[in-house]
């Protein structure tokens, strides 16, 4: 296979040239563990997401200058029209908004009718406990949490109004990092929350975030959504949460938040807190939330019973540096060099072939293997998107319908379960976490891999 237009040996798919993607952060421990302190296994993604209990964990990613720390903590922002006398039609609860501008009065009319619907998720395992946060959907006891808040739970609890309630996890997804648990309400009646529309938010728009930040339950602050359309990726030893579209809020996140509401100025769900951006370990300003309406969409289909599909490109690539540009004379310096392609599906469909180079996907640049990733993600199932490559120095573009990973994600259930050596795709599986695994004998040299070949792909055919 041609490595762009030269023909010496491709890098191996297996390998990483330790580029860095921008927008990246990764998750700390459990906030709370049995014995008061965490424990020493690795963050589990690059991005920052608020972890299950009340003290963050350090992070090693780094975004400019920045750690970046990832706690149980949410972040939100949605857009909020601010009107006189509006009335929130929808909410089982009667209140009426009467608040203009960011003052106290609007503050408290939006957190007395938005607290009910929010509660405290609390988590165990045999070696470790921790808290994040929920958001109450429906009166059966449908609750939207992250996923990284119910991972590896033995034992789930949720907190409403000083009453504890068992529940248990209806369905999740890690790779969009939600999911939904049930609690038992039994005659208790609870309030769902009001779901707005995230996709008419704007920058500068007033949001609250809800939850319980370092476990002080039923805690509230106010912001304004200060940048939208943030993407970055979490890895972990078990796959890679794509986060794509975030909501960026300067409205105080916390361990403990995640999972927790953002909300606009009519007490309307607008997204779920998820990610916390700071050097310190705590609130700095810089918090994200997966947008309400993606959110809602993901935990109807969780509740449903229907397969959660994202949209797939079926490549396998790998970051192209400069300087393995100059090393091995490419006529581009950056982008995604294809190392494998599906058959059948959408990149082989449209025509792009191992060796190619795709430098642009829609209007997204593309300078990384991570970056085509997200801007895949960013998409549906069934777009059509014009990808622009390079192929023995020449730049093409072609139109590529995206197609479904839900039979990726079948034939990795199959694997995982049968299989556990390197290369076979699970234990060093593609970036999505779908462990699509690949051997190439003797094509390890360009990363230093001795040519064995043996790892899984790093971005494999996840996207």
């Amino acid at each position: 296979m041609a490595f762009g237009n030269n023909n010496q040996t491709p890098p191996s798919p297996n390998t990483y040239d330790g580029t860095q993607p921008t927008q990246h952060m990764q998750r700390p421990q459990n906030d709370t563990q049995q014995g008061g302190s965490p424990d020493n296994q690795k963050p589990k993604h690059r991005l920052g997401a608020v972890g299950k209990g009340t003290i963050a964990g350090v992070v090693g990613g780094a975004v400019v200058s920045a750690a970046l720390v990832a706690c149980l903590v949410g972040t939100g922002v949605l857009k909020t029209n601010t009107t006189s006398g509006s009335s929130a039609s929808g909410s089982s609860q009667n209140i009426t908004i009467n608040a203009d501008g960011e003052d106290t009065s609007l503050a408290t009319a939006v957190a007395a009718k938005v607290l009910p619907s929010v509660v405290t998720v609390n988590v165990s395992s045999a070696s470790e406990s921790g808290l994040g946060s929920g958001v109450i959907l429906d009166t059966s006891g449908d609750i939207i949490t992250n996923y990284h808040v119910v991972e590896g739970a033995t034992t789930i609890t949720v907190t409403l109004n000083d009453q504890t309630y068992d529940a248990t996890v209806v369905g999740s997804d890690e790779s969009s990092d939600i999911a939904v648990v049930k609690a038992e309400f039994g005659d208790t009646q609870v309030t769902p929350i009001e779901v707005g529309d995230s996709s008419s938010l704007q920058v500068g728009d007033w949001v609250m975030t809800v939850g319980s930040p370092l476990g002080l339950e039923q805690s509230v602050s106010t912001g304004i959504v200060s940048a939208l359309y943030r993407n970055t990726l979490t890895t972990s030893s078990t796959g890679t949460t794509i986060y794509t579209n975030l909501i960026q809020t300067d409205a105080a996140i916390n361990q403990g938040n995640s999972g927790g509401a953002l909300v606009n100025s009519q007490g309307q769900l607008v997204g779920i807190n998820t990610l916390l951006a700071s050097e310190t370990e705590s609130f700095s300003g810089i918090g994200l939330a997966i947008p309400g309406n993606y959110a809602v969409e993901i935990a109807n289909k969780i509740i449903a019973g229907e397969p959660i599909t994202h949209a797939y490109l079926g490549v396998s690539t790998q970051t192209v540096s400069s300087q393995l540009a100059q090393r091995y004379h490419l006529s581009t310096d950056s982008g995604a060099y294809v190392a494998a392609v599906s058959d059948g599906q959408a990149a082989a469909n449209a025509g792009i072939q191992a060796g190619d180079i795709i430098t642009k996907f829609g209007d997204t640049t593309v300078a990384s293997a991570d970056d085509l990733t997200l801007a895949v993600r960013s998409h549906s199932v069934g777009d059509t998107v014009d990808v622009t490559y390079v192929r023995d120095g020449q730049t093409n573009t072609v139109s590529v319908t995206l197609g479904s990973d839900e039979e990726l994600q079948q034939e990795e259930k199959s694997r995982s379960s049968s299989s556990s050596s390197n290369g076979s795709g699970s234990s060093n599986g593609s970036s999505d976490g779908y462990g699509y695994g690949f051997s190439y004998p003797g094509l390890g040299d360009l990363f230093g891999n001795g040519g064995s070949g043996s790892y899984g792909s790093s971005n494999g055919y996840g996207y």
